[in-house]
């Protein structure tokens, strides 16, 4: 709320006008990382839309892979050979900063213990499905990372909105109207007491003109 009930100084004037200019100041900063923010936003939407199709093909190929060498060797044996696979899923979590927001970076790797099994009286079909997996694992670990990140980022831009409206529509309103009454009283204040000068200046001379 404006604020008519402080005293219609220079002093208070002074400080009004100080933190109208702090609080567009604020506005502008607030403005601009709101906007920068959206840009990320949008940019990190479209690569989790993509990526989302990215991994539902990649599942999709694999499995058609899979359901090949099963085709080829039997259900049993592929079981078999997926038993002696001995492979490591390393996961490494990152951070990165957008306009103060922490997003994460996460990078999938596979440490691989091989040879897992012979490859004589293998189909290459295995080899094909192990590898169409670990690219989905890798693409599921990105998904995560952009999931995340769009929902931090998304909190963040709500937050700044509304502290963006919070100053446009009441905080400086208020102080502008607050430093338009001060000024406003000071020029009343000035004006009452140049007639009442004026006033003492013609009683003076009047007086001496009696004397």
């Amino acid at each position: 709320m404006p604020q008519f009930g402080i005293a219609p100084t220079k002093t208070n004037l002074l400080k009004m006008k100080n933190e109208l200019k702090f609080a567009q100041l604020g506005y502008d900063l607030l403005d601009q990382k709101r906007n920068i923010l959206i840009v990320e936003l949008l940019n990190l939407v479209d690569q989790t839309v993509d990526h989302q199709t990215r991994i539902e093909d990649a599942l999709k190929d694999a499995f058609i892979q899979l359901e090949e060498a099963v085709l080829k060797m039997g259900k049993l044996r592929v079981l078999r050979l997926a038993g002696a696979v001995n492979i490591e899923a390393r996961i490494d979590i990152r951070t990165r900063r957008v306009m103060g927001v922490v997003l994460p970076i996460v990078n999938t790797d596979f440490k691989e213990h091989a040879p897992y099994f012979s490859p004589l009286d293998t189909s290459f079909w295995i080899d094909s499905s192990l590898k169409a997996f670990k690219d989905a694992l890798q693409l599921m670990g990105k998904l995560a990372e952009l999931k995340i990140s769009v929902l931090r980022l998304a909190d963040e831009v709500k937050k700044t909105i509304r502290k963006v409206n919070a100053l446009e529509k009441i905080a400086i309103p208020d102080l502008l109207e607050t430093v338009t009454f001060i000024e406003s009283r000071l020029e009343e204040n000035e004006r009452e007491m140049f007639v009442l000068m004026k006033m003492v200046k013609q009683r003076l001379e009047k007086k001496i003109e009696q004397d």
